[in-house]
């Protein structure tokens, strides 16, 4: 299924995780997955992205400097049960965020699962940017999270899962 994900940075500072699940909570969103990481390593993928070296862009002193100031912010990436409410929510408090459409599968909880779904990306020619997965407990399903290069085929390709 094709959800809308939320990226935001966060001050790299105890507290932040816990204030922005406050906001939610209090407003009753729920969110379904979430993953953190340091903003700096999202710094240098969007240059490698861009096809550049970083060399080219600035001196390694100039991006030494770029990633102890990233470090300072995490990047949250997160699917929410009421989008358009979080994001209503996330503008009014001043939240510097993006929103982009990604796949959301449930898979079964065992060996193998993950597998089948990124073997049948790779035999369609779907690269997949980035993926995130939760489980709640051995027994339920897993909800993973695919950013594919391609959502519209993609969408196509899982329609009936």
């Amino acid at each position: 299924m094709v959800r809308t994900e939320i990226s935001l940075f966060l001050k790299n500072i105890p507290g932040e995780l816990g204030r922005l699940a406050s906001l939610f909570s209090n407003e009753n969103i729920n969110i379904d997955a979430l993953t953190i990481q340091d903003a700096s390593s999202y710094v240098q993928n969007l240059f490698e992205a861009r096809g550049k070296s970083l060399k080219r862009i600035a001196s390694v002193a100039s991006y030494n400097s770029m990633r102890k100031d990233s470090a300072q912010f995490a990047l949250i990436r997160m699917i929410v049960d009421q989008t358009d409410k979080a994001i209503d929510l996330l503008s009014k408090n001043d939240y510097l965020f993006d929103i982009m459409p990604v796949m959301t599968l449930e898979l079964e909880n065992r060996p193998g699962s993950l597998a089948a779904i990124a073997n049948k990306f790779g035999e369609e020619g779907i690269n997949i940017n980035y993926v995130y997965g939760t489980v709640s407990s051995p027994d339920e399903k897993c909800l993973f999270v695919f950013c594919p290069e391609d959502i519209d085929l993609a969408a196509k390709i899982f329609q009936d899962r």
